[in-house]
């Protein structure tokens, strides 16, 4: 409690803004290293030749993967509310109605928990949501192919590559204190 007092107040709405901007820019600045893994990883028999200019799938991800931890750190209704702000915010990023970013957030948001299920890890469903999405069992040896399921090696990799793209919410709540 006495903690709190120490640190810095801050309103939602600069939450939402610093969380969205520092998930933009961290998609825009990393996906290139997510393509060079992808592409350069020895568990393809074939690069997969993902595109830097590719990553449209990789944000939903990114974004879906993110807002989905946000009740994990925030009790109701203030998770809510930061869900709602976002969702607002998105929707003059991408010039779409509440209700479009709303179900493709959460489109986005099933198909990582049914790629990743039974494990509720997010991380772990980000990681294989982008080997669904970008459709990479084509480019594996014949065994997993055939499964249609990642290489363990090559998922481990992308695992650790996509911890940079998880918002460290502990970090931030230890310097700040979220206001309405």
């Amino acid at each position: 409690m006495f903690s709190n007092l120490l640190k810095k107040k801050v309103k939602e709405e600069v939450v939402v803004h610093t969380f969205l901007t520092n998930i933009f820019d961290v998609v825009e600045a990393g996906f290139p290293e997510i393509c060079d893994v992808i592409n350069n990883s020895p568990e393809f028999i074939q690069s997969p030749d993902i595109k830097s200019d590719n990553y449209k799938e990789f944000l939903l991800i990114v974004l879906a993967g993110n807002l989905k931890r946000v009740p994990e750190y925030f009790d109701a209704p203030k998770d809510n509310r930061i869900l709602d702000k976002c969702i607002e915010q998105l929707t003059y990023i991408f010039d779409k109605s509440y209700d479009d970013i709303f179900t493709l957030i959460k489109k986005y948001q099933s198909f990582i928990s049914k790629v990743n299920f039974p494990s509720k890890n997010t991380l772990y469903g980000m990681s294989k949501a982008v080997f669904y999405k970008y459709e990479l069992a084509q480019y594996q040896e014949e065994y997993f192919r055939n499964m249609n399921n990642p290489n363990p090696i090559f998922l481990k990799r992308i695992n650790e590559v996509m911890e940079n793209f998880v918002w460290n919410w502990d970090d931030f709540l230890e310097k700040y204190n979220v206001v309405d």
